[in-house]
């Protein structure tokens, strides 16, 4: 297990996609890297923690509740990111996140990140706007979901 951050991994993921590879590295020098086991956890639901999370190896489930023993909400796969709002607003997490297997994240803290806003404001341009699509594109889909939902009770526009 290494705790070199690779450009290659962060320019894939879902906020890196716009960075070009010497972008990556400049991003990268400011970054993270925890390695999981199978079962261990990331980060609680209520914890007072900011980080960013890119998962570049392995699995994460994504719970609704504190213990991470609930039903599984979401499974992220590689290249996704998990924190988002928590990295904004710097506020307490919503879920908890538990290594599916052995998992390889890399973490940006709020604070590393700001330190590029003189020396390479099109990275934080580059990475807020990925971040905007991110939370833009989850809005829609639970928009679309609450419709289906409703059409459902309402037993209107399907066959139910």
């Amino acid at each position: 297990m290494s705790n070199e951050i690779r450009a290659e991994l962060i320019c894939k993921s879902s906020i890196g996609k716009d960075l070009t590879l010497g972008e990556g590295r400049i991003l990268g020098a400011v970054m993270g890297v925890k390695h999981l086991k199978s079962g261990e956890m990331l980060s609680k639901e209520g914890e007072a923690s900011s980080t960013l999370y890119i998962l570049v190896e392995g699995r994460l489930n994504l719970f609704g509740d504190k213990e991470g023993k609930g039903e599984v909400r979401y499974t992220m796969n590689k290249g996704e990111c998990a924190g988002t709002r928590a990295f904004i607003d710097r506020t307490t997490r919503k879920a908890t996140l538990v290594a599916n297997g052995d998992a390889t994240v890399y973490t940006l803290e709020p604070d590393a990140f700001e330190t590029l806003i003189d020396s390479n404001p099109r990275i934080i341009y580059k990475v807020m706007r990925e971040l905007f699509r991110n939370t833009h594109t989850n809005l829609i889909r639970m928009n679309r979901e609450a419709e289906q939902l409703s059409n459902y009770i309402n037993k209107s526009q399907g066959r139910y």
